[in-house]
């Protein structure tokens, strides 16, 4: 993907405010935003070109676990993006003398805390929050709270956010929350089909030799996507779940059920928004080995990995499972990248991108629907075009 170029004039002046944990990546949007721009001739507009983007932002904590953000520039008249990982557990502060983990409630406070700082003095408020906070709980099955929502609401309507941008959500008709405000809801289709041609090797991207399979039933929409650009049948398997006790905050599973075309001899790549403790994708995989595929590769979004990578570890070993795909836009342990089985997908470049579309308040129409690339870069391969 070439550099864009733009016609219209910034919004504003671009800052980007990392919260703690976002800081890497950061870093890596601001080289790609600092070389994109050095070659345009936009010298007129006050600011444009930059060595750097990054707003000098500090989190102070006090010894009570307390804190505060401290923004330390000007940021009147900005076009402000903010920078938000939930999921970043790496990230540690000391409460009383003791080693605390930030959760996801703590980096949603550091949230509101830079939300406060710059409020009232930045010309216009973007959210980058690749994996919403409390997304999974996107609808009430009981007398319960609907977290997402409020904080959307929160964040947009006390702290006068213009705009969300997050990635493969959920559910995306958690925007509906926030009807007025704009909501972006990205899926990296295009950067996992560029990580699998360029990891795996001896790929057939046809019937006869892959198959797209979706674990459940709500995860069909981005499969049918994908499925649909690369000409390849789907199939699905459906969760039977015991609804008469909760384990961990949600019904389990007690087996997994194959609805689809017969995957015997087939690659299957194996799509989801996010793995958690990986049990499901692991049994969904050797369902598949016992119907007869071939290689299984897992995709995901988002990598949690809550329960460690002994499961995933011994799956790899047993052939099960021949590769794991996630993004960097949540927190990646150093022991992960280490791992044989996984490959890490870089979406910083596609962010910065995102940012200098939307500093320039153009369409992102053209990055939304990634099937032309995608189809450009089966090309290069040697793949032939499979759908309009």
């Amino acid at each position: 993907m070439s550099d864009p170029q733009f016609l219209t004039e910034p919004v504003g002046k671009l800052g980007i405010i990392a919260l703690e944990g976002c800081e890497a990546m950061a870093e890596k949007i601001n080289y790609y935003l600092v070389r994109s721009r050095a070659g345009r001739d936009n010298d007129h507009f006050e600011g444009y070109n930059k060595d750097s983007y990054i707003i000098n932002t500090e989190f102070v904590r006090f010894g009570s676990g307390e804190g505060k953000c401290i923004i330390k520039e000007s940021v009147r008249g900005y076009d402000i993006f903010i920078l938000c990982d939930p999921f970043n557990y790496g990230v540690t502060y000391k409460m009383y003398g003791m080693e605390q983990r930030m959760s996801p409630d703590d980096h949603y406070a550091n949230l509101r805390r830079a939300l406060s700082a710059v409020e009232g003095k930045a010309k216009r408020l973007t959210v980058i929050m690749p994996m919403l906070y409390e997304g999974r709980q996107h609808k009430r099955t009981r007398r319960e709270s609907l977290d997402c929502a409020d904080m959307l609401r929160e964040i947009c309507y006390t702290y006068n956010v213009d705009n969300i941008v997050t990635f493969d959500a959920h559910d995306p008709r958690v925007q509906n929350s926030i009807p007025q405000k704009g909501f972006e809801s990205i899926q990296p289709a295009y950067q996992f089909i560029k990580a699998l041609l360029k990891n795996v090797d001896n790929l057939k991207i046809d019937n006869d030799h892959m198959m797209i399979v979706s674990p459940d039933e709500g995860g069909m929409g981005r499969c049918i996507y994908l499925a649909t650009v690369l000409g390849l049948e789907l199939g699905a398997f459906y969760k039977l779940r015991d609804y008469s006790r909760v384990v961990n905050g949600s019904n389990p599973i007690l087996r997994h059920e194959f609805l689809g075309d017969n995957c015997g001899g087939k690659d299957v790549i194996v799509i989801d928004d996010m793995i958690s403790s990986g049990s499901s994708m692991i049994e969904v995989g050797e369902k598949l080995k016992q119907i007869g595929a071939n290689r299984i590769f897992v995709y995901s979004s988002f990598g949690l990995f809550c329960n460690g990578f002994e499961k995933f570890d011994k799956a790899y070993e047993a052939g099960i499972i021949d590769k794991v795909f996630t993004t960097n836009l949540v927190y990646n342990p150093p022991e992960l990248l280490e791992k044989p089985w996984y490959v890490n997908i870089d979406m910083s470049k596609y962010c910065a991108y995102i940012i200098d579309t939307l500093n320039h308040d153009e369409s992102l129409s053209s990055l939304l629907d990634p099937k032309d690339r995608i189809y450009r870069k089966l090309s290069e391969y040697g793949f032939e075009r499979k759908s309009e």
